[in-house]
Order: structure tokens, then sequence, then C-alpha cells
């Protein structure tokens, strides 16, 4: 949609007025909103405004335009990033998720569809986290009178990539987040998950019980860094006291492989030299290197409709009821 005032394109999500009857789901689309508002981190998609329509009651919210293609859909096309292209991109996610679990906001869906890779500031596959919807917003951070999803017992999120944690419908905190974003990195650097399963519950029972597969097991093809198959066991630990326990320990633990030497065997390209991320959450995305000469090995194609599976939540009908208005709408400054 188009912002002429302030001469910029917007997207819009909106939630189906036939949906605003459901109590559950206006909570979520307005929980989403309220979280992803109070964050400012550049690799956060930015949230404009968000309310109601006048003329149906519909919900929506007024987000920046981002042209691009999400990690799945760069992991599908162009096959396994390599550790060299692939680590740039999580250390700067590990920034976005810093300052939300800094507000107390746990993202709870962290999964490739949900990073965005566009162009921006002259880098090319520069990160944006999206979709809030499923974030537990903790008591001190909800206004008055808001309605926390979150109950134990219940599980929400998406089956390939939940901590064991959330498998069990257990209380979650910043720490499920870092065992999401080690899988992703995982699957980036390889094109596959680190567990061999073929349902959604499988993949519960495997994080739950399974340890990782090695990453030279899983991709004997490829090469990585001494140590860093120890640091995603690390942050895949079972027990949360185990991992890493802040997104920024994951990302200065990951720097490191943004600096250090490899044989030229093992090495396709020469690492990038990049100065270690800063502590706070505002510190600029690195630049990643050249992709790695690998032969590409497509990941399976493992998210088909039950993939975006969320137990226990109706998760078709919000899918179903959310859309982007192509629209043009006129506001008056954000």
């Amino acid at each position: 949609a188009s912002q002429p005032d302030m001469n910029r394109m917007v997207a819009i999500k909106i939630l189906h007025p036939k949906l605003a009857g459901r109590k559950d789901l206006t909570s979520r689309f307005r929980r989403e909103a309220r979280a992803m508002s109070q964050l400012t981190h550049p690799n956060t998609v930015k949230v404009f405004m968000y309310g109601e329509l006048e003329e149906d009651g519909s919900l929506y919210i007024v987000m920046e335009y981002l042209e691009g293609k999400n990690l799945n859909q760069t992991v599908r096309r162009g096959g396994p990033m390599g550790y060299d292209r692939a680590i740039p991109i999580l250390v700067a996610v590990c920034g976005a998720l810093q300052e939300a679990h800094d507000m107390g906001i746990v993202h709870r869906d962290l999964k490739p569809e949900n990073i965005f890779i566009c162009n921006q500031g002259g880098l090319k596959e520069f990160p944006k986290v999206l979709d809030f919807g499923l974030a537990k917003v903790t008591e001190r951070q909800m206004r008055p009178g808001s309605i926390i999803l979150t109950q134990e017992g219940m599980v929400f999120g998406t089956p390939e990539f939940m901590s064991p944690e959330q498998a069990q419908g257990q209380t979650l905190d910043a720490r499920s987040d870092i065992y999401s974003l080690a899988v992703i990195l995982y699957e980036a650097m390889t094109g596959k998950l680190p567990f061999m399963a073929k349902t959604p519950m499988e993949y519960i029972q495997k994080h739950v019980t399974a340890a990782p597969i090695p990453l030279d097991e899983r991709v004997p093809e490829l090469r990585f860094p001494p140590g860093l198959g120890e640091v995603l066991n690390k942050a895949m630990a079972k027990k949360p006291v185990d991992r890493y326990q802040t997104a920024q320990e994951f990302a200065d633990a990951l720097s490191a492989f943004m600096t250090s030497p490899m044989s030229s065997e093992a090495r396709p390209h020469s690492m990038p030299v990049i100065p270690p991320p800063s502590s706070s959450p505002q510190a600029a995305f690195p630049q990643p290197s050249n992709p790695v000469n690998a032969v590409p090995t497509l990941p399976s194609a493992r998210r088909g409709p039950s993939t975006g599976l969320l137990i226990g939540v109706a998760a078709a009908c919000l899918v179903a009821g959310v859309i982007l208005a192509v629209v043009v709408m006129r506001f008056v400054g954000q």
C-alpha cells in the first residue's frame, strides 16, 4: 500500500472482520501489534501504527514494506548457505531478539519463514525478524486488563523449530528462542534439520529426547570450522540452564567463527574480518562474506500445510483471516 503523506510504501496486515468475534484471535493480533510496536532494532520489522477500521471493526497493523524473500525460500532456492553467510545473518537476528528479550518479549515461533532477507543499507542479506503473533509478553510489559494467551500444558509453535520445553507445554523464556535460533542456523548452513523425522510429532519427540546429528555426519560434503558443532550443541541443549543464557551470549560465541582461520582445504573462501557485535541491541549488522561454493543440497520439502502447525491453536483460522491489503491509505505522520 502507498502512504502518500510519508512518501513510502507500507504493508498492511488485516484480521478479517468475520473473525472479529474470536477473542483468542483478536487478542493474539493485538498482542502482536503491541509487541512489535515496542521494538526499534534495525533487524526487527518496523510497525508504524495499528488500530481498528471504523467501517467494519477490522483490526490492522501497518508495517514497513520489504522486498526480498524469507530464509526458508533463500535456502530452498539456493541450497545450503554455508557458515560464512549464515552466521552473520543469525548474529544480526540475535541482536533483534536481545532487544525483545530485554523488554520481556519472547518470540516463541522463530523459524526461517519468520526471518526475511532483504537488501537494506547496502547489504544484500539484511535480515528482519517477523511475526510476533505468538510472542509472550511478561506481565510487567502488559497493559492493565490485557490477556496473556500462554497456558502451561498447551503447545504453541512450529514443531521443527520448537525447544524441548516448548514441545512439552512448559513455561518459556528467552532461552527457548535461543534453541530455535540454533536449529535455524543448523538448517541454513546445511540445508537439513538436525533431526531425522517425517511428522510433526516425530520432530517434537526428537527435540525432547534426541541429540542433534553432528554437522559432519549430516552433510559430510561440507566443511565447518572446529568448535562450531559444540556451539550449536550448547545452544540446543535439552535443559535451558545448559544453553547460552542470552541471545547476546550466543551471538558472541558465533562471532568467533566469522574471523577464525581455517585450512585452505576446509575453507572455500577467506573468512571476513568483522568486529564482534556490540553489546547494544542496536549493533550494526555485519557484512556477510561471499557464498560458500558448496554442492547445493536442497532441504526436503518439509513445510507443507502441516509444518505451520500450532498444536492446541486454531492456526488455520488465523492464516485464513489475515490478509495483506493492497490499497491506498492516507495517514498523518506515524
